[in-house]
């Protein structure tokens, strides 16, 4: 032992190990070596005051503030039965929507496709007015000839 002086012992009964580079616990205010910092490692009877977890709702994503005391499992599910604003139909909203208007034509799409000449929703194969024989204006569909 050379320098005694400097470092602290681990508060850990089973331990107190010279440690100089010591922690000193958030919660208790005790000093520890690294092997006990945790609060479980050492078995902190202040844990309460900083360990804190809010769950979640797996439906809704909703924190959900549980009072000490509480087991978390039960206020879930809890809210589950009464408060949660879980819609199961908007977990399935269609996506393509935009039914192509071309005679014999099924495909829809994400976004609606218009045709600036006659004003239909078409498909991405049928949104030229030459592919879905636009009767649209009167205008010329092409600049050519």
């Amino acid at each position: 032992m050379e320098l005694p002086w400097l470092g602290e012992h681990c508060s850990e009964r089973s331990c107190k190990q010279l440690d100089f580079l010591p922690l000193k616990c958030d919660a208790c205010g005790e000093v520890f070596c690294k092997d006990h910092i945790r609060y479980d490692d050492h078995k902190c009877s202040s844990a309460y005051k900083k360990n804190v977890q809010v769950p979640v709702c797996p439906l809704c994503n909703t924190p959900i503030p549980v009072q000490r005391g509480e087991i978390p499992d039960i206020v879930v599910g809890a809210h589950i039965d009464k408060d949660c604003k879980y819609n199961p139909a908007q977990q399935k909203q269609k996506i393509f929507t935009n039914k192509c208007t071309k005679p014999g034509c099924k495909r829809k799409e994400m976004m609606k496709v218009v045709c600036e000449q006659c004003g239909s929703s078409f498909c991405i194969k049928h949104r030229h007015p030459l592919d879905h024989d636009c009767r649209g204006s009167s205008q010329p569909i092409s600049k050519a000839g």
